[in-house]
């Protein structure tokens, strides 16, 4: 994974897939930190083949709807970087927030291999919680293939498809 100049915490970063579930943040970093409404210009958020995430790639004319998280330290940007993978690298990008004319540099996971064959359309979040029932106050996205496992730090997403 490619790792964008920023060393020094506190971090920002956009988030615009099952990250933006407060329910899979809590779960990964043990709270929910503080965030905003963003875009990000000139990204596509792309489906995966096969897969409950997305992807991101440049793309002139598109955007990208998600949420900035502030205050992230160094072991929850660890922590994150672990739960992308491989497959996304993560970069400085600018978004725009949305509840301020404000721009910011922020990280962002972008997916790595821009000729993936399995990208197509449109991902929509608004379907995936659907799909998981994320309304469900004992429910945090009960996941079987894109499995999240926090014993002793060891945090995995494979790849294949979610049932409930």
């Amino acid at each position: 994974m490619a790792v964008a100049t920023n060393v020094s915490a506190p971090h920002t970063v956009f988030v615009y897939d099952t990250l933006m579930d407060d329910q899979v943040v809590q779960a990964l970093l043990k709270h929910v930190p503080p965030s905003s409404s963003a875009v990000l210009n000139h990204y596509h958020r792309y489906s995966i083949k096969g897969r409950v995430y997305p992807a991101i790639l440049p793309v002139e004319t598109k955007k990208v709807t998600g949420k900035v998280l502030f205050g992230i330290t160094n072991v929850e940007l660890d922590v994150l970087d672990a739960f992308e993978d491989i497959e996304y690298e993560r970069r400085v990008v600018e978004v725009s927030l949305l509840d301020k004319t404000e721009k910011l540099l922020v990280n962002a996971y972008v997916w790595s291999d821009k000729n993936d064959p399995n990208l197509y359309s449109e991902w929509d979040f608004e379907s995936l919680k659907f799909s998981l029932g994320t309304t469900s106050s004992n429910n945090c996205l009960l996941f079987t293939s894109d499995q999240i496992s926090l014993n002793e730090r060891t945090i995995s997403r494979s790849r294949s498809s979610v049932t409930r």
